[in-house]
Order: C-alpha cells, then structure tokens, then sequence
C-alpha cells in the first residue's frame, strides 16, 4: 500500500459512522497524523512512526471498528445506471466519500461528480462491498415506474364491487393431509365415484376439483391436493385458492410430515380448518391423543376452547359424513361468503393439460363475474377465447357461476397452475398486455441472471488468485492459451453424471419429441400420457427409447437405470488366488542368473496369464507379470488351491523372502450404478 493510498484509507475510516471517534495512534490530532504519514511517518509519544509502523495502527483500528459495528450488515439495492448521488443516499454518506471509495476500491479509476451514471453494477458491488455493505440487484425503479406509466397497458382486476350486488356463494373447500391418511377415500365418499380405482399407484397424481350438491340443498366446491411429498408446491398453490381446509389426520397414525406442512401452509394463507379425525373404526384409533397432538402447532379443538372444529370420520364406512359437511357449512355462514355475478370474470387455474379432442385445457375456480362462451381471458402471458365450458362430471356448461370449478377450453397456451384469470374485451387488449408482461419478465431475468453471473464470476477470480498466489509461492508461472476444440465433458469430481433436459412440455409423445431425442442421442420419458402408433413407429424407426409410466416412482426408477446405462464402464480388480512363499532358489537360465520362489496355494487358482503382487509385511514390492510357472518340473498355465509350486519374475533385484504373499489378479471393467433416490 503506498503513502497516498494509506492516507485515503485512513480518511474514508474517518468518515465511518463509529463509536470510535479517536485518532488511530490515540494521540494529538488526525490533521497532524495525515500530514506525517504522508511524510512516511506519524509522530507518538517523543518519537516518529514508520510507515510500516502507521500501518498496523490501521489494521488495528480497522478492527476496532469492524468489532464494535453492528453484526447486520445493511443489504443495499443496486442497478444499472445508478449515479454516484443515488448511491450515497442510500448509504447516507457524502458524495467526495463515495467517490473516494469507488476510487479505491476500482484500481484507481476515476470518478468524476454526482450525477455520474454508473452502467456496470459490478464497480458499485465492489465499492459497497468495501464501504461494509452486502448489495442486491435490482430493476431500475425509475424504468420500472415509467413502464408501468405506459398507459397501464396491462390487464388489472377490477376495484372491489358494489356491497349491493355480492350474493352468497358456494365455499371453496381443499382437502389435505399426509399421504394415505385417507383423503381419496374421503373424496370418494363425497361424490359418491371410485377414484382410487383411477389413481396409479396409490397416489394421488394431479389435484382435482368437483362441486357436490349436499342434501341439504347447499353446495360445496372440493379442490384435492395431493399427499405426496414430490408435490408440496401443488399443496401450496391448492390453500391460496380456497376458503376452508379440511386436515384429514388418521387416527391411528396421528400427524406426519406433509400434515404439519398443511397446517403450515394453512397459517401463511389464513385459511380456517375444519380437522376430520380419519380411521376411527380401526381398533388403534387414539382420537383424543389425535387432538392432543394438534396443540402443539397452534390447532386448537373446540373441546380445549379454541375455534377449530374436529369431526371424527371414517371415509370407507361413511361415518359422520354427514357432520363433517354441516361443519362446513356452518363454518362458510360464519364466514359470510359473498361475490360479484355481475361484474367481469375473474378467477384461478388450478392445472392445465391437453385432452384428445379437446385441445389445451385449463380447470379454473371462478372467483367473481359470470363465465360464458366466447369471453376472452389472459392468465399469465397465456390467453383464451372460451370454446367450451365443462363440468367436473363431463357435461357441457352454458355459464360458470361463481366458486364453480371448471374445465374451459380455448387456450392459445397452457396456464400455469395459480395464475389470476381476468376477462379481457378485445384480442388487441390482451396482445399489449401479454407483450407488456413478457418485457417485464425478461428485464427481471436479466437482472437476475446478471446477479447470477457476478457472483459465479467472483467466485471464479477469487478462486483462481488463491491458486495462482500458491502457484507463484512455489516460484511457478502461468502460460495462458486459448484453446478451440470440442468442449470436454468434465464433471465436478463429487458428480458422476449431468442431467440434461432436451425438451419439456405436456400432452402426448409428438414426431417432433422423436426428432428431438435422435438428435440429441437422449431417451422420452412419458408419465401418463398417451404414444400413439404412428409416433411408438417413427421412434422405433429412429433407434428412439421411450418409457411409459403412469407411477411416478417406477419413472424415477427407470431413469435411474437409464442414467446408469450411459454411464462410463468402471475399472474393477477381482482376485484369482494366493499364494505364500515358502522358499526361494537362484538357478541359472540360458547362463543368466534366476530367482524361483518355491510357493503353496493358499487359496483360489494362480493363472500365468494374469497379474501378480508379492506383498511383504503389507508392502507391495513388486506388480506385473510372471514369466514362470512351473509344477515339479513342468511348465504350466494354472496352479490350483493347495498345490506347490514354483514361479520367478523378470525382475532378478527382488529377492523372494519366506512369508512373502503372492496374489494373483485380473482387472475387468463393470458397470456403475447410480445411488440416486428421489427421497420419497
């Protein structure tokens, strides 16, 4: 550090919002100890410092410092074209301390004024990173404000309606739980089909929803999420739908993983539950310690005066069905459930799929509003001029009223599960809208991919002057080239293979998800969804593997084994036998001195063929080839299990010793396997 750089050092610790008001040294004045140290010394106590000396005053009040600041560490937002003004009123500094700090901390590039733009958001990183601070990128909120000034050209819902047209609507209701807990089971007995029979291994695959009339005359609109722990992000998109939740817990089982992660979710949504008490005609049925274990995550039953109804049931018998939807509906009064039928659509995609016949479907809840055929819809960056309208039984639908959950068709694209539906007036509308939010999602992955690739590459500069400062420790240089050939496939040492999706997407095995994988050398799997003839030919045709699987365990697993096929055979080592010296003789062959060791087969075979190790005191002093084999006085190819022998190498420097181990071995190359489990 030179005398000018020191000094600037000292300054900006000066300017540092610190307890420690005091001079480094601790004596005279700052003034008098700058000028000094300028000079190449600081005067203490009668005599002068010396550089070196005011130095390590600095690293040590540079401790101080770092000691007696807050331990958080205050994240400040960056973006591009941020001025130098901009930055020190986020940081509540001067603009000279920030300039002097870029000027640091960016090799000594000047900066010139406040209203400095700055393009590269890596030299603001690196100031605040050594001013203390962490940083975050962010869009420019003046280009963010201005984008959304442009005419709103985006599609927004609508301000809450007129209290004089809400009428009373059907309660949207979720059903979750721990897998075989029961839900299906539950469902089933709700409307009265055998859904069971249509899951594939026991599991439910995608969430479904249904309206069923009850007796009483009401209706309840049923969303299922599924059990499985693969699918916790469907559980938590299923609890923002809905009005009430009803927790199937087993009462023989009482609360595991995905029911705690229920109420969870449950909570963070601020959605009421209504508890069902599962399994209650089996002999190991605990009910009351079922309700015990609630409390301890904040479910408080009735019976310990809390506000949460639990309902014991058991869904394959029926028992208390009818007390669990009275719970519901009189929960949903409570709530007042109430809407708008009159105003324009708006709703939720709970999932979308393509249906032979039907084209790309999406199931929505209807949240506000009267849907109709021919009505325009935007979810997301995707868009629908209503085609057909579907109930969860099949039937076609002239309107969808409000909390009805429905199948509609139309859909340029698929929706993504979650996405808001709001009711457009014109194709032009939704375009400007679409075209609108597709700039705005790639200017937030710009940012984000910019941040990423900062990071990677700080990471990568620090990583390389670790090992280049050790390789010029060790008085070694680098040569730096550019090579220009095929990219190796190097892995990271701790990975034995990269998993590389060509293509993804839903609906049935295309032509084109042939020509894909024959390109590219890969393998289709499909889960669930239909080959036809035509496509199973043109892959047989092209060489092309595809893996049908309508569970989604058994598709892991034949990935797995796909992976493990491609993967690079290993080098094994399989021991033949072994053998103990027992004595050794030097005789002479074509007038050329040799070493026979005399031996006896302790166990396997010795084969001339193969490699041999002699190990002495668990050393290994020799490994390679024999040039002799012989028993009695015969020369021979193997030497079977509790037979004498002898055997010489061509290495005449090692001498054989009693004791010595003698192993013979073949190397072969074997398959890997990979050790990869979904967790489930």
């Amino acid at each position: 550090m030179s005398c000018r750089q020191l000094i600037q050092r000292v300054q900006l610790l000066y300017s540092m919002k610190s307890p420690c008001q005091t001079c480094i040294c601790g004596t005279i004045s700052r003034k008098f100890h700058l000028v000094g140290a300028l000079n190449g010394s600081a005067p203490v106590k009668g005599r002068t410092k010396t550089f070196e000396e005011a130095q390590q005053d600095l690293q040590k009040a540079e401790k101080r410092i770092a000691k007696k600041k807050n331990t958080k560490v205050k994240v400040i937002s960056v973006y591009r074209n941020m001025t130098v003004s901009q930055i020190a009123t986020q940081t509540s500094r001067t603009v000279d301390n920030i300039l002097d700090a870029m000027e640091y901390a960016n090799s000594r590039q000047a900066f010139r004024g406040g209203k400095t733009e700055i393009t590269d958001v890596k030299v603001i990183q690196k100031t605040l990173t050594f001013l203390g601070y962490r940083s975050r990128i962010i869009s420019n909120p003046e280009m963010v404000v201005a984008k959304k000034e442009e005419n709103s050209r985006d599609i927004e819902p609508q301000p809450p309606p007129d209290p004089s047209v809400l009428v009373r609507r059907p309660p949207v209701v979720t059903i979750m739980g721990h897998v075989d807990h029961g839900k299906t089971t539950l469902l089933d007995a709700l409307r009265n089909t055998n859904v069971v029979a249509q899951e594939f291994g026991g599991i439910t695959q995608h969430i479904g929803a249904f309206s069923v009339k009850m007796s009483s005359g009401n209706t309840i609109s049923f969303l299922d999420t599924p059990g499985h722990a693969a699918f916790s992000h469907m559980r938590a998109r299923g609890a923002s739908l809905t009005d009430i939740i009803i927790l199937v817990v087993a009462a023989d089982d009482g609360l595991m993983p995905q029911t705690v992660e229920s109420i969870q979710h449950a909570k963070s949504a601020d959605v009421p539950l209504i508890v069902a008490i599962n399994k209650m005609d089996k002999h190991t049925a605990d009910v009351e310690g079922t309700e015990q274990m609630l409390l301890q995550y904040d479910v408080i039953p009735e019976k310990f005066g809390g506000d949460v109804q639990c309902v014991p049931i058991s869904a394959l018998k029926g028992t208390n069905l009818q007390q669990l939807q009275e719970a519901v509906i009189t929960l949903a009064e409570l709530m007042d459930l109430k809407g708008d039928p009159v105003g324009n659509v708006e709703g939720r995609v709970i999932e979308s799929r393509l249906v032979t016949g039907k084209g790309k479907v999406a199931t929505v809840i209807i949240e506000r509003g009267t849907l109709k055929k021919g009505n325009l819809l935007i979810a997301g960056t995707s868009y629908a001029k209503v085609r057909g309208i579907y109930s969860d039984k099949g039937s076609q639908l002239k309107e969808a009223t409000l909390s009805s959950p429905v199948e509609v068709t139309g859909w340029k694209e698929f929706p993504s599960a979650g996405d808001q539906v709001l009711q457009a007036q014109s194709e032009k509308q939704i375009k400007e809208a679409i075209d609108w939010r597709n700039s705005l999602k790639m200017e937030e992955k710009m940012d984000t991919d910019q941040e990423a690739i900062n990071e990677k590459r700080e990471k990568h500069d620090a990583e390389y002057k670790k090992q280049l400062q050790l390789r010029q420790s060790l008085g070694r240089r680098e040569y730096n080239f550019v090579l220009k050939t095929i990219k190796p496939n190097r892995a990271k040492e701790e990975e034995i293979c990269r998993l590389s999706i060509i293509h993804h997407g839903v609906g049935e095995v295309t032509m084109s998800d042939i020509d894909n994988a024959k390109l590219f050398d890969g393998e289709i799997f499909a889960f669930n969804v239909p080959v036809s003839e035509t496509v199973r030919e043109h892959a047989k045709l092209n060489n092309v593997v595809i893996h049908e699987d309508n569970v989604i365990y058994k598709l892991f697993d034949n990935l797995v084994d796909s992976l493990s096929k491609r993967l690079p055979l290993r080098e094994e080592q399989e021991i033949m036998g072994e053998a103990t010296v027992m004595d050794s003789f030097n005789v002479s062959f074509k007038k050329k001195p040799m070493r026979i060791a005399g031996c006896r087969v302790t166990s396997g075979v010795l084969q001339r063929k193969h490699k041999f190790r002699i190990i002495r005191e668990e050393e290994e002093i020799y490994n390679g080839p024999i040039v002799s084999l012989k028993h009695h006085k015969s020369e021979v190819e193997t030497i079977k299990q509790d037979t004498e022998c002898g055997l010489s190498i061509s290495d005449n420097e090692i001498k054989f010793e009693r004791g010595d181990v003698i192993i013979c071995y073949r190397n072969y190359t074997a398959e890997q396997t990979l050790d990869w489990t979904p967790g489930f």
